[in-house]
């Protein structure tokens, strides 16, 4: 018997999306859901080129702070919102999300942390998912203390924060080059 190699790794290819979206994937909750909020954004590469096969995961805590998770710590009542969202990019980048803006959940030593969701990013040329957290722009005093955001530089922090627009947010994501999104090892 000979010895082989490990297979080398591979980039997503085009094919990332079969079998990936389902029809309520970017609806968090039901359209004409009380306080639900529309995020939106367009996903570039490092040349500023829109990413037209992407996916876009959410991942966030109610609006009082809980997880859709039996996992909780904090024991918190289940309230039926499901947390996560997925949706992928359309032939322009584009990609929204339909949820309710997240409470302040604790860090891992008990500090609040800012409203935030949870982001992965799935795209080709991506060996691995990249994941980073949208926070939001009217919540500038959560923001300020927020321990995480607290650890990336000051100039680099906007790429985190998403701004008012419309009915909701607007989130964009660079993948690389100028203004690229922060990302975080996990």
């Amino acid at each position: 018997m000979t010895e082989r190699g490990l297979t080398p790794s591979q980039t997503v290819g085009p094919y990332l999306s079969i079998g990936l979206p389902w029809p309520d994937g970017p609806s968090v909750v039901a359209e004409g859901t009380p306080g639900a909020i529309r995020i939106t954004g367009t996903v570039f590469d490092g040349t500023g080129a829109i990413v037209p096969d992407a996916l876009i995961e959410t991942w966030q805590a109610d609006p009082a702070g809980g997880f859709a998770h039996p996992d909780d710590p904090r024991g918190l009542p289940g309230t039926g919102f499901r947390g996560f969202g997925r949706c992928p990019t359309d032939d322009a980048g584009n990609w929204a999300i339909l949820t309710l803006k997240p409470g302040t959940v604790p860090d891992r030593e008990g500090r609040p942390q800012a409203p935030h969701i949870d982001v992965s990013v799935l795209a080709r040329g991506l060996l691995h998912r990249v994941v980073t957290r949208i926070y939001f722009a009217d919540e500038a005093e959560a923001n300020a203390a927020d321990p995480v955001l607290a650890t990336v530089p000051a100039a680099r922090r906007s790429t985190l924060v998403a701004p008012l627009s419309g009915d909701g947010y607007r989130f964009d994501i660079r993948l690389q080059g100028d203004h690229e999104t922060v990302f975080f090892a996990i």
